[in-house]
């Protein structure tokens, strides 16, 4: 008798390799969407800094602002306008992709010097820097700007 179709074990061999196909890609795409996300916080922080260099440019003398809460983005924040007088300068105060982590800001204490910084979520970044101002990041990881 000739039967046609598949054995048992022919569908078990190609459902395990269906799964451990479909295992690597999510994997792969869960670190993608992680890389992502620190590019974004990495771009959030150089508009950041442009907006406290124009900030700076406007000052007499030419200080960068104090510590007023030494976050931006949080909740109270994100989206609001970066503003002195009548001058904007950033329309949309960015926000952490992940929600309510917010970037560090730390001017020196003359206010000619700051620092900016955000926790990464990629371990392997080679941006990363170990020694985050910004407080313990879950991945240990920070990514810091620093002015001028």
């Amino acid at each position: 008798m000739n039967k046609k179709g598949f054995t048992l074990i022919e569908l078990l061999v190609v459902i395990a390799i269906i799964g451990m196909l479909s295992a690597l890609v999510v994997s792969n795409f869960m670190g993608a969407r992680e890389r992502a996300r620190d590019a974004q916080r990495k771009s959030d922080l150089k508009q950041i800094q442009k907006a406290l260099e124009m900030y700076r440019q406007d000052q007499n003398p030419p200080l960068y602002p104090t510590a007023a809460g030494n976050r931006f983005g949080t909740t109270s924040t994100c989206g609001s306008s970066f503003n002195s007088r009548s001058t904007i300068y950033i329309n949309k105060i960015p926000c952490d992709p992940l929600g309510p982590t917010p970037y560090y800001y730390s001017p020196n204490n003359t206010n000619l010097t700051f620092q900016l910084c955000a926790c990464l979520e990629n371990k392997a970044d080679s941006d990363s820097s170990t020694s985050c101002p910004c407080g313990p990041c879950s991945s240990g990881k920070c990514y810091i700007v620093t002015e001028p």
